[in-house]
């Protein structure tokens, strides 16, 4: 009998390196990675090229009926690459034009209902890891392993930095330090499903842990996990 297989779930604030560790447990796993922040950043870069009126309930229902959303692998990346009505627009949602829109986008009720009914569906069959904002409150609050990361302010705003600046080397750390304190705000304030710590879930604090520290700590987690699984 193979091991039964359970949901990851990584949420946390914004540049905590949530997808990257995400797509690691993945591949170590052999797991399903799925970036919910891909969902609404697809979301909002179709409301931004349309002039979608956030404001107008009619306005956004309409948009979200001629939207389709799915991932397909990119060998190059070896992760997955978001498709918006037939388009690959994986590089296209990085930019920041995208970033300084997509927190008041994702704060609708209707388009997060949207989006959890999109990735509850990926989770039907388990083996699955997901990050996010709300995957372990809202999405899936049954989740076997919830990780809540987080990370010093300084230190995610010159991630955040070094990220934008290969493809936008004009952008400066006061315009990044707005972005993410602008997306901080409206993550844990928004009326629908805001940031929140699930009351089961490991927080990872990765201020001062290397990418491969903090790996190890998550897939040794994981692991205790899957073996609780496997042994109920």
């Amino acid at each position: 009998m193979s091991d039964q297989k359970i949901i990851i779930t990584l949420d946390g604030w914004s540049s905590c390196g949530k997808s990257t560790l995400a797509k690691a447990l993945a591949a170590a796993l052999g797991y399903v990675f799925v970036d919910s922040g891909a969902m609404y950043r697809a979301i909002t870069l179709f409301f931004i090229r349309h002039q979608v009126n956030i404001a107008d309930p009619l306005a956004v229902e309409k948009a979200l009926g001629s939207i389709q959303l799915h991932f397909v692998f990119n060998p190059s990346r070896g992760a997955s690459d978001i498709v918006l009505n037939g388009e690959n627009v994986e590089a296209l949602i990085r930019e920041m034009a995208v970033a300084s829109r997509v927190s008041e986008v994702a704060a609708l009720a209707r388009v997060r209902q949207f989006a959890v009914q999109q990735q509850q569906r990926l989770g039907k069959e388990k083996g699955i890891v997901m990050d996010g904002r709300d995957i372990g409150t809202v999405v899936f609050p049954q989740a076997e392993l919830k990780i809540f990361m987080t990370a010093d302010k300084e230190i995610r705003v010159q991630r955040r930095l070094k990220e934008l600046q290969a493809t936008n080397p004009a952008i400066t750390v006061d315009m990044v330090r707005e972005n993410l304190e602008q997306r901080d705000y409206l993550d844990a304030n928004r009326t629908e499903s805001p940031l929140r710590q699930a009351t089961d879930a490991r927080v990872l604090d990765n201020s001062k842990l290397s990418p491969s520290q903090q790996f190890e700590m998550a897939l040794l987690w994981a692991r205790e996990a899957i073996r609780k699984a496997n042994a109920q």
